[in-house]
């Protein structure tokens, strides 16, 4: 369970809320010009654009959730369970690409979407886990940069690119049918409602932010995309400081409180963490479940030609600020 968000010009930022029940041992992570990745099916790439996100390290490999490179293209990879399929190793193409491997090449590569759709138009998704023992995540892809946004599905039906109007991702049903299910909520406004009821009968408003009234507060997939997406486009913020602040304002109504989402097996979905990545200062940011103060990772201030991983642990504790 997640949702992503992507903001375009004029100001562009992109980050989502991870949701699961379990930490996977996430941790900022850049990956400089010079650390070498290596693809299954495809030639390893020595150099490439850097690029920082949050990622497990796994015998020395990031594996991205999301990612920012340095010419400000993003990607975040988001569950799509039942839906998502990978082609069997010995049925896939000789330049297909493992899931794991997709941020990677693609940040690695790319510098703009344009140039990211070129790469993903009809890739092929090789069913290949990490190593033995890590699963198998079924995903899709919301990529974005100062232009716009794609949404990226492979289901037994074929790759498909989608234009996403609304910069808006979360899981299933496939984005055409949650993209669809917005047209049911057009009426919603963040105006004062009109009495469209009985316009003869005096039905005044009782109070603010009933245009709004039937807006989804549940935390299931799709009605966590009307939010999200009634939240962005409604949204008014300028730049800077400010464009960030109401990003993670956006998530934190998206979010997941700890106990009110229970998994089949018991346990409890929560967001682990929020992060908006701004590409005009090179900083990704982010704030955990336990400790909401927003932390912030310049990649431009990393050692960008080097050959190693830098890494930052998350923050323990709460991050409470005594003010006396």
């Amino acid at each position: 369970m997640c949702t992503s968000i992507a903001f375009s010009a004029p100001y562009p930022l992109f980050g989502r809320n991870l949701d699961l029940e379990t930490p996977f041992g996430q941790q900022v992570v850049a990956t400089p010009r010079s650390f070498a990745f290596h693809f299954h099916r495809r030639p390893a790439m020595p150099h490439h654009l850097a690029m920082i996100g949050m990622a497990t390290v796994a015998g020395g490999v990031p594996l991205y959730a999301e990612a920012m490179n340095e010419a400000g293209l993003n990607m975040a990879g988001l569950n799509f369970p039942g839906n998502a399929y990978y082609t069997p190793a010995d049925q896939a193409a000789p330049d297909a690409v493992a899931p794991y491997e997709l941020i990677p090449l693609v940040l690695g590569s790319c510098r703009t979407l344009k140039e990211a759709r070129a790469m993903l138009e009809g890739i092929d998704l090789l069913g290949i886990p990490f190593a033995p023992g890590y699963p198998l995540a079924p995903l899709h892809w919301h990529i974005a940069d100062g232009t716009g946004a794609l949404v990226m599905e492979v289901t037994t039906e074929g790759s498909r690119l989608y234009e996403d109007p609304v910069g808006v991702l979360t899981n299933n049903p496939p984005f055409p049918v949650q993209l669809a299910n917005l047209t049911g909520y057009q009426t919603l406004s963040a105006a004062p409602p009109e009495n469209r009821f009985a316009p003869g009968v005096p039905l005044p408003p009782y109070g603010q932010g009933m245009g709004a009234i039937g807006l989804p507060g549940d935390c299931s997939p799709m009605s966590r995309f009307v939010r999200a997406a009634f939240l962005k486009c409604n949204s008014i913020h300028s730049a800077g400081d400010d464009a960030v602040n109401q990003f993670f304002r956006i998530l934190d109504a998206v979010a997941m409180v700890r106990g009110s989402v229970m998994t089949p097996e018991g346990k409890p979905d929560m967001t682990l963490y929020s992060c908006c990545a701004d590409p005009a200062r090179g900083v990704y940011y982010f704030k955990t479940y336990d400790n909401s103060r927003i932390h912030a990772v310049n990649l431009l201030r990393a050692p960008l030609e080097a050959s190693t991983l830098c890494c930052w642990p998350l923050p323990g504790g709460h991050g409470f600020e005594a003010l006396n």
